[in-house]
């Protein structure tokens, strides 16, 4: 059985969404948040001190959310929610995959630190309003090239989960109201999954 380290509402939601979607058995561990300091020898296991970790089943350890989203799905597969080599959006998949943290996530931890998570006298509400326009900007040049209902390759695949995270967090933010339409009808369809309801309710049981 594989196991993950998981904080509510942190990036590693991707893992856990994507284990939802497949249906395969795991372990959840929940942790309070920043694990690296509230939670006793997590450093040990995570030398990073990020979330997710997450643990296969062979003990090998991943720390990187997309990473793990697109190693269930090839390794557990064959999955409608893998997008293969040979798949004329193979390339987009990938593309969106890695976009949904890299190129969406990275702004919005600036937002979460600045408003958020430091002190009160270490707070930057500038920063935070300027990485909230620049996600926002980002999330505009996205919505024209996603597809009409789904990222890429005409279903539901890991690559929506990645991106969609994304969408979540800016949602937690209060960012959502001014996603482009287009994004706001995308969320509003993925969030309606069972999997992704079931992946909420599995954080707030614990």
């Amino acid at each position: 059985m594989v196991t993950l380290y998981h904080c509510a509402r942190a990036r590693s939601f991707r893992a856990l969404w994507t284990l939802e979607e497949l249906g395969l058995p795991y372990e959840l561990k929940i942790m309070p948040f920043p694990p690296r300091a509230r939670q006793e020898g997590y450093l040990d296991l995570n030398p990073l001190g990020t979330v997710p970790s997450f643990i296969d089943d062979q003990g090998k350890l991943m720390t990187e959310s997309a990473a793990i989203c697109h190693y269930l799905v090839t390794r557990h597969g064959p999955t409608p929610l893998a997008v293969t080599p040979d798949e004329a959006d193979y390339g987009p998949y990938l593309n969106f995959l890695h976009m949904g943290e890299a190129t969406l996530t990275f702004p919005q931890t600036i937002v979460l630190r600045y408003t958020m998570l430091e002190p009160e006298e270490r707070r930057l509400p500038q920063a935070a309003e300027d990485y909230a326009k620049w996600f926002l900007s980002r999330l505009r040049a996205a919505a024209t090239l996603i597809g009409p209902e789904f990222v890429c390759a005409g279903r539901f695949t890991a690559a929506d989960i990645s991106f969609g995270y994304a969408l979540k967090l800016a949602g937690l933010l209060g960012l959502a109201g001014e996603f482009p339409e287009n994004i706001k009808d995308y969320w509003a369809r993925i969030s309606d999954r069972d999997a992704y309801r079931r992946a909420e309710a599995a954080e707030k049981n614990v």
